[in-house]
């Protein structure tokens, strides 16, 4: 299965069984149940009746959907695959012939598309999702008697996918996001939008989860199983009281469309967000300069914190404000400001919370113990320009080998067959002259190492808590860590530049 985002249709048939329930009386419990022919009194237990299930959306529906919005979109971006930075899936671009956006591949340089958005303002102002309006060069609001306006791109944040559009007027119905009270798991939702081009669609189903992680850094998505399909993207989610509990961004289906599983941005974020693009056009955020990783249960118990959360720094930028501040690739942050980490998303959001130029103070354990490193944050750069920064190179020269120096035969540690780096090794690999470590040259396949992952051309960087210059640190820090009763050791592995730490078991 796939997740997908909901661009060019988001949500289409309406549940007619969900009605169908709704009419039935959800909620309550009949007073008597008929067994055997004859009416006896039910022994359930009395239920209340929930103020969130309505017998019909229909008084929703009438007040919130003037204020819903279809947005097209003429665009000239590159034919292909759109990567939605973060994200782990891919947009096909809408088909300029076929009206109805995503469905295959543009038969020329101009590309059409459609999502949905809505007003939080009489005066104009939209919000949507950033991917509906990327690469716009003509940006087409339809209203829901029909007219026609012209949008213009107020701001965009790629982080979150939000984006704000202004249109000329005044006067316009509009909404407002859902801060203080938010819908329990269960309770009834509506979404509203432009499903494959078919405007002012409404669906309904309930709120199925919170704090869904789909690979964002900066969102934690609520979970719905109201219908949305692609188009739907930048609609919203009404509460029964017709307020917006979150923006319709992607669906997790293995066919392309709703199989009763979509994401939204949560109403505190999105109002959050695009109050900052209405003041000021752009969300800034702070930035130390650090690649991280997910501290997993086995990451951590290879450290030797085992119960611990937080996020493993896997490499640092050379000059950013972390490596001038003294974090090392290792160092495990378990706190932000005093705030705990539970994982490497909300260090990222703690993070960037911090303006740039203040300082953040990262609670930090290094071979066992803990200290505090305070790094004065920088301005995080767009997530095109952090996507575009491929490897993070190293300072290092040539590993401590030398350019001239015969590589020594392979070692065998923990499955992996290991060699220092030397001339035949970064020809063979394509490794950076920079590049230091040891090579990884071939991996048994039943190893743990191969179930982790680890490739032949690896570079093992650092074993444990040592840096590693030869296939003996490799094995010294293993036997270290056999000997202090640890089951797991952690590996930095430099793979195309880019450093991940892996744990791999300790045999015998």
């Amino acid at each position: 299965m796939a997740v997908t985002r909901t661009h060019v249709v988001v949500g289409a048939i309406a549940g007619a069984g969900i009605a169908a329930a709704a009419m039935a009386g959800v909620g309550m419990r009949p007073a008597f149940t008929p067994v055997g022919g004859q009416l006896i009194k039910a022994a359930l237990p009395e239920l209340p009746q929930s103020p969130g299930a309505p017998m019909s959306f229909a008084d929703i529906f009438e007040k919130v959907s003037p204020a819903v919005v279809s947005i097209d979109v003429v665009s000239h971006a590159p034919v292909g695959a759109v990567r939605i930075p973060g994200l782990p899936f891919e947009i096909q671009p809408p088909n300029q012939n076929g009206g109805n956006g995503e469905g295959g591949p543009s038969q020329g340089p101009k590309q059409m598309s459609a999502g949905s958005g809505f007003f939080i303002s009489q005066d104009g102002y939209i919000v949507t999702n950033n991917h509906v309006v990327d690469h716009a060069d003509e940006i087409k609001v339809v209203l829901k008697d029909g007219k026609e306006l012209k949008g213009t791109v107020v701001g965009r944040d790629e982080a979150t996918d939000l984006a704000v559009v202004k249109v000329d007027g005044q006067n316009y119905t509009y909404v407002d996001f859902e801060n203080s009270a938010k819908p329990r798991v269960g309770d009834w939702v509506m979404a509203v939008g432009n499903p494959f081009s078919l405007g002012n669609t409404a669906t309904a189903g309930i709120v199925s989860a919170y704090n869904r992680d789909i690979g964002e850094n900066f969102v934690d998505y609520i979970q719905i199983d109201a219908p949305i399909n692609r188009g739907n993207s930048g609609g919203p989610t009404f509460d029964t009281f017709g307020r917006v509990i979150g923006v319709n961004t992607a669906i997790f289906s293995p066919s392309g469309g709703s199989v009763g599983i979509g994401f939204d941005i949560p109403a505190d974020v999105a109002s959050q967000v695009t109050k900052q693009l209405i003041s000021s056009g752009k969300i800034q955020r702070g930035y130390i300069g650090a690649t991280i990783q997910p501290l997993s249960t086995e990451m951590a118990e290879s450290f030797g914190l085992a119960g611990r959360t937080g996020a493993v720094v896997a490499d640092v930028v050379p000059g950013g404000p972390a490596q001038k501040a003294g974090v090392v690739s290792g160092d495990v942050v378990v706190g932000v400001n005093g705030h705990p980490i539970a994982s490497y998303t909300e260090m990222t959001r703690e993070v960037a919370k911090v303006p740039a130029g203040d300082v953040a103070r990262l609670d930090v354990i290094r071979d066992g113990k803990e200290r505090f490193i305070d790094v004065r944050t920088a301005l995080r750069p767009s997530e095109d320009q952090l996507a575009q920064n491929g490897g993070l190179p190293g300072d290092d020269e040539d590993g401590g080998q030398g350019g001239a120096a015969k590589p020594a035969p392979g070692a065998a540690i923990l499955g992996m067959e290991l060699a220092p780096l030397g001339p035949t090794q970064r020809q063979e690999f394509n490794l950076a002259q920079n590049a230091h470590g040891v090579v990884v040259q071939g991996v048994k396949s039943t190893s743990d190492a191969s179930d982790k992952g680890v490739q032949r051309g690896d570079v093992i960087v650092r074993a444990g808590d040592r840096d590693v210059a030869s296939t003996g640190d490799v094995a010294a820090a293993v036997d270290t860590w056999r000997k202090a009763g640890r089951k797991e050791i952690p590996l930095a592995v430099n793979r195309g530049g880019r450093i991940v730490f892996l744990p791999l078991k300790i045999e015998g």
